[in-house]
């Protein structure tokens, strides 16, 4: 392909860009007191937010119900066709519609807003038609108009589609802020993705409890100091008083400098080679905040203390990798 052709190309897509950010333009300086209505609507609805649209207007809607559910705002999108035969029973009286086409003449609509108004459900529009059937069914249009698609056919939903989405998020973003919305909920919204680990996993969902902890008492012998170390696998062992406190730990790195040097191995005790007041973290903390400590002191492992500083956990850098914290 030609340097003239590939050049062409991106003369195209650049206008896309200009003729959907037009678009966007023009739906940012038409905000007005609809956008707000539409917003304390939502707000004061006691039920669901649900989505509805045909077509693209459907993708568009399932994934602005998909955002709002992900904010702090109850919803699900509902597909108009299959309304009609049954789905409109997952709507009841404390609901709200958000309805979604351009034309605002979509036929399955149209058929499922009489039924909705029965219910007497109150109805936002996202449309681009202001005198369509579904503004004048509606409680509160929100206007997505734009002068032309991207589609040098003026035909395809290209910046219309891009206009309503934009609205879906700001309708979302409004709502987040109205609500004080903040990341811990956001993380109880998406626990299987990373910030949701990040924010709800604590050093006790990971650390290894009971009979895993490694420890032993200040006058354990250089022999039961390596068993332990090498049983529990942590690649080091807490070293406590008789309150179980946590006074010294002795990690593999420490047993093998203690064999490379002069002293009488058959004489030690774990209190001669301990490093006294390790690290250690509340087991009610953050895990993320065990990944911070153990990046700035490059340690391998970490004791886990109560708020007596008593022995009730371990853990490692694999667990944090296990649990896909790092």
């Amino acid at each position: 392909m030609s340097q003239v052709q590939n050049l062409d190309i991106i003369s195209i897509a650049s206008q896309v860009f200009d003729d959907e950010i037009s678009g966007l333009v023009s739906l940012k300086s038409a905000l007005n007191d609809s956008f707000i209505r539409a917003v304390n609507m939502i707000l004061s609805c006691k039920g669901k937010v649900i989505v509805s649209g045909m077509g693209k207007s459907g993708h568009i809607g399932n994934k602005i119900a998909a955002t709002l559910a992900s904010t702090g705002t109850a919803a699900f999108f509902m597909h108009p066709a299959e309304a009609l035969h049954g789905d409109l029973g997952m709507i009841s009286a404390e609901d709200l519609l958000i309805a979604i086409s351009y034309s605002g003449e979509s036929d399955e609509l149209a058929a499922i807003l009489p039924l909705v108004r029965r219910k007497h459900i109150p109805v936002i529009a996202m449309t681009g038609g202001e005198n369509s059937t579904l503004a004048k069914l509606s409680d509160c249009v929100l206007l997505t108009k734009v002068d032309k698609e991207a589609c040098p056919l003026n035909l395809a939903p290209t910046t219309s589609t891009t206009v309503t989405l934009v609205l879906g998020d700001a309708l979302a973003v409004a709502l987040l802020s109205k609500r004080n919305f903040q990341p811990e909920d956001f993380a109880m919204s998406h626990p299987g993705g990373s910030l949701g680990r990040r924010l709800l996993t604590k050093v006790s969902d990971i650390m290894h409890v009971d009979d895993r902890i490694p420890f032993v008492k200040k006058n354990a012998s250089l022999k039961e100091t390596v068993l332990e170390i090498s049983q529990k696998g942590l690649g080091l062992t807490a070293v406590i008083d008789d309150d179980f406190k946590v006074i010294g730990v002795i990690t593999d790195g420490d047993m093998r400098r203690i064999l490379d040097s002069d002293n009488d191995i058959r004489t030690l005790l774990a209190a001669d080679f301990m490093v006294n007041n390790p690290k250690t973290i509340l087991a009610n903390e953050m895990a993320i905040d065990a990944v911070d400590l153990i990046n700035k002191h490059n340690i391998s492992a970490l004791l886990a203390v109560d708020e007596n500083h008593k022995l009730v956990g371990a853990f490692n850098l694999h667990d944090l990798f296990k649990a896909k914290l790092i």
